[in-house]
């Protein structure tokens, strides 16, 4: 994601600038990985909450400070809180239900949720990602769709980072066993073995 990322943060830096095309060129980089991972998160209801999520970006850009891989987990975070406000006022538990067609296609490196994902379709995929425990779905939408590293994942979810490596690893290694192979070739820098006392 280094090319990726290099565009996204200069697109950024324009836009806190007060270029209007550099955020349009953010927006574009970021939104269907944000909606994916929203619609994980609330279902049918993500691109109202996106958008909302949007608006509290576009007013707090100009204190955003990082790179580009950084405004991705400073995104999600906020589209995260929003997702939460949703769903605390509809009174009901966040869950991993339809991604957008076409999320799980966004760039990525080979790894072991690459691997895992070009093996199924978007149906199965959607399917197989909504029977993971929350935690681990949730942790396997930043890391896959949303394309955050392991420690970005972690501060989104507010968790430590080695639980997100445990809920990744163990979401993987679920999705590998639905789909009946014993093993995936390719893996996470972070998930390569079982992390010892995580929890």
């Amino acid at each position: 994601m280094g090319a990726y990322d290099a565009e996204l943060g200069a697109a950024v830096e324009r836009a806190q600038q007060g270029d209007d095309e550099g955020f349009a060129v953010a927006y574009r980089l970021v939104q269907p990985g944000l909606v994916g991972y929203v619609r994980g998160l609330v279902g049918d209801e993500a691109e109202d909450v996106a958008s909302d999520a949007w608006l509290d970006i576009a007013r707090d850009l100009g204190r955003f400070r990082g790179d580009g891989a950084g405004f991705r987990g400073w995104t999600a975070t906020i589209a995260r809180h929003r997702a939460l406000d949703h769903l605390r006022r509809q009174k009901r538990r966040p869950r991993t239900s339809a991604l957008e067609a076409g999320m799980l296609e966004l760039p990525g490196g080979n790894d072991t949720a690459t691997a895992v994902l070009e093996k199924l379709s978007t149906e199965q995929a959607l399917e197989l990602i909504g029977s993971l425990p929350r935690e681990q779905a949730e942790a396997v939408l930043l890391r896959v769709v949303v394309g955050l590293d392991g420690p970005a994942s972690a501060r989104v979810l507010g968790k430590r980072p080695g639980a997100v490596r445990t809920a990744v690893y163990r979401g993987l290694k679920g999705l590998a066993g639905k789909l009946g192979r014993t093993g995936v070739n390719g893996a996470l820098p972070e998930a390569q073995h079982t992390p010892k006392d995580e929890a």
